[in-house]
């Protein structure tokens, strides 16, 4: 085969894999100073510039913050160095001055279709966890999201019940993520668009396309749909 992803990493990518892993982990905390560049050259059996590369790679993706006299830290908050922040949809709701509630439509263990497949990069008929549930304001609906979950690349997943608890949010609090890919678009309300967000059958949505990924594989993709009317910015976009 001639997929990338079956060669065999340089020492570079095999080092800068490992260092993602434990900050994406949290064996090295958030401030935390990591070992000098010649202690972990002697850990990997690697030349201090091989470090070096693997180190400022993860530095130019925000993971890390390094500077010269003060060694190099996990950076504080590094979510937040990526191209956009991911927000908790419960906080935006209150910060509206509403009342938030959330339901859980329907959620079960499916293979994956062809679309979302290709978007997260793994073979079609994988099987994921798929979930529809809907977030409120005030009891009227704030929006709607149509997600699959990756059990494979989501730690502690197997515990987490979101018949209760809020997908979004958890995921927030306990899954960090590595990459991201974006998208908004305006799609006619189907059936369900429309039964849901209590609006009409063909009523222009504002829709947002949203994939994560960590260290283990894709995370989630989530479709989310918002009522006509309904304002949204890259910075406010949930999880």
């Amino acid at each position: 085969m001639n997929d990338a992803r079956t060669r065999i990493p340089s020492k570079a990518q095999a080092i800068e894999t490992e260092v993602r892993r434990r900050i994406v982990e949290r064996e090295w905390r958030q401030g935390q100073r990591i070992p000098d560049e010649a202690d972990l050259a002697v850990e990997f059996e690697a030349a201090r510039s091989t470090v070096n590369k693997a180190l400022q790679r993860l530095a130019d993706e925000g993971l890390l913050d390094r500077r010269r006299r003060a060694g190099t830290k996990v950076a504080v908050d590094p979510v937040r160095k990526a191209t956009f922040a991911i927000s908790i949809v419960r906080e935006q709701v209150e910060q509206a001055g509403m009342a938030y509630t959330h339901r859980v439509v329907a959620q079960r263990r499916t293979p994956v279709p062809q679309d979302i497949a290709t978007r997260l990069g793994i073979a079609p008929g994988t099987p994921l966890i798929h979930m529809r549930a809907l977030h409120y304001g005030d009891g009227k609906p704030f929006q709607l999201e149509d997600r699959w979950l990756n059990p494979d690349a989501v730690r502690g997943l197997e515990r987490a019940d979101f018949w209760q608890l809020n997908a979004n949010e958890w995921l927030v609090r306990n899954t960090p993520y590595l990459r991201a890919e974006m998208s908004f678009s305006a799609e006619n309300a189907s059936r369900r668009d429309a039964r849901l967000l209590q609006t009409q059958v063909g009523q222009a949505l504002l829709v947002l396309h949203r994939s994560t990924w960590n260290d283990l594989g894709p995370v989630t993709s989530v479709r989310v749909a918002y009522p006509p009317g309904h304002v949204v910015t890259t910075e406010r976009a949930s999880e």
